[in-house]
């Protein structure tokens, strides 16, 4: 059987070369949040016209806006809020200048509104990992466990939102509502395996005289192939609708396939060697009660 703590500081090592460049461009260039979290309107238009004849209409109005495409014949343009006569207005001019035009969506949020998603989301991230914490301490009856499944959760969060930076950097890629539903499924996703593990390691402590480190291998050598074949069957799911599913959808299973494979990986070779590295603190220092491993 293959001894993977033993490589634990090279894990650690993979984990930090992920996180930095992703915390470096958190740090100085944040996210770019879309018009879900800002305020904005979002208008899907459909018909026989190019980009540059509905850039020519916005231009002359003076107003700022992006366009990309969201399917065959199809335009999703993000612009400020459009008063109902505005709106009416700049229909108008645009079946003027390219012809018939089809809306296939308009929606308007306010600033206003935009600041208090924003504040859910985080609230709602917050909430969901205090409870994971608690519920994992109270099952295993050790807040190590709780403690540890958090700061692996932590790791998944720090890779998907530094990936996302360097998106947004790079490639003007926008978080909204969709990317806070991909974190909140990455949390789960994450500690969902990660208990797999921590149970198997109770149930192997429980069922033999290893020590603990030599217990943690095992389950991690035990439970390896079922955690790889489970997120395989995830990962091919989401890659075919990233590549032949509709543009809207596709940074939000994008995110969603960070989120997976950096779940794999923490629960297995984040949060077990974290779980090591407690107990021998815990030892070295002698704490007692709930911080105690055994």
């Amino acid at each position: 059987m293959i001894n993977f703590m033993r490589f634990r500081k090279i894990f650690f090592l993979i984990s930090a070369l992920v996180i930095l460049p992703g915390a470096v461009s958190l740090f100085l260039f944040g996210l770019q949040p879309s018009i879900d979290f800002t305020g904005g309107t979002l208008w899907e238009l459909r018909g026989e016209f190019s980009d540059g004849e509905i850039r020519g209409v916005f231009e002359r109005r003076g107003l700022s806006f992006e366009i990309q495409s969201s399917g065959e014949s199809q335009l999703l343009i993000k612009t400020v809020p459009l008063e109902s006569d505005l709106h009416q207005d700049l229909l108008a001019e645009l079946r003027e200048e390219v012809g018939e035009i089809e809306e296939v969506r308009f929606e308007t949020l306010g600033p206003r509104l935009g600041a208090e998603l924003l504040r859910k989301a985080l609230l709602a991230v917050a909430l969901a990992s205090l409870t994971i914490l608690s519920y994992i301490a109270y099952r295993f009856r050790n807040f190590a466990y709780g403690a540890v499944a958090i700061l692996a959760m932590l790791h998944d969060t720090a890779v998907l939102l530094g990936v996302f930076s360097i998106l947004g950097v790079a490639a003007g890629v926008e978080v909204g509502t969709l990317f806070v539903t991909a974190v909140l499924t990455t949390l789960s996703f994450s500690v969902h395996d990660t208990i797999v593990v921590f149970d198997r390691i109770r149930e192997i402590r429980s069922r033999s005289g290893l020590g603990f480190e030599e217990a943690v291998n095992q389950a991690v050598a035990e439970t390896l192939v079922r955690s790889l074949n489970n997120s395989l069957t995830i990962i091919f799911m989401l890659a075919a609708l990233f590549f032949l599913g509709g543009e809207t959808l596709r940074w939000f299973v994008f995110a969603l396939l960070v989120g997976t494979v950096s779940g794999t990986y923490s629960s297995t070779f984040t949060a077990a060697p974290l779980l090591i590295v407690w107990e021998n603190v815990s030892r070295k220092r002698n704490w007692r009660g709930i911080l105690r491993l055994h």
